[in-house]
């Protein structure tokens, strides 16, 4: 396994798992972010667990390469639903998102052949 696939990798795969407990504790940060950005509170559970399958698929990609691909395009299509969602009412805070996303594309990157 090459160094930058895991450097890619092992950051991303944590971030996503913790964004996807925070969603599926009931954590109150994403529940104030879904009615800021007109999201239905009845997704959160939902995109937690699109969160968390992306997270596992990134890590089992460490042994079968064409899951991680796949979770890895899953979570950059995941992410740019949530930059329409942010851009749809206006709202420019994207620190966040751009962390996620970026850690998603270098993923994803690191993926391919």
């Amino acid at each position: 396994m090459h160094l930058l696939h895991l450097a890619a990798v092992l950051p991303a795969a944590p971030a996503c798992a913790a964004a996807a407990v925070a969603d599926l504790s009931g954590h109150r940060y994403p529940r104030e972010e879904a009615d800021r950005l007109g999201v239905p509170r009845r997704w959160i559970p939902l995109l937690g667990a699109l969160l968390g399958a992306g997270s596992l698929g990134l890590l089992l990609g460490l042994a079968v390469p064409a899951v991680g691909t796949a979770a890895s395009a899953g979570l950059v299509l995941y992410f740019l639903g949530a930059l329409a969602a942010h851009l749809r009412v206006g709202d420019l805070r994207l620190g966040p998102w751009a962390l996620f996303f970026t850690a998603s594309v270098a993923a994803f990157a690191a993926y391919l052949p």
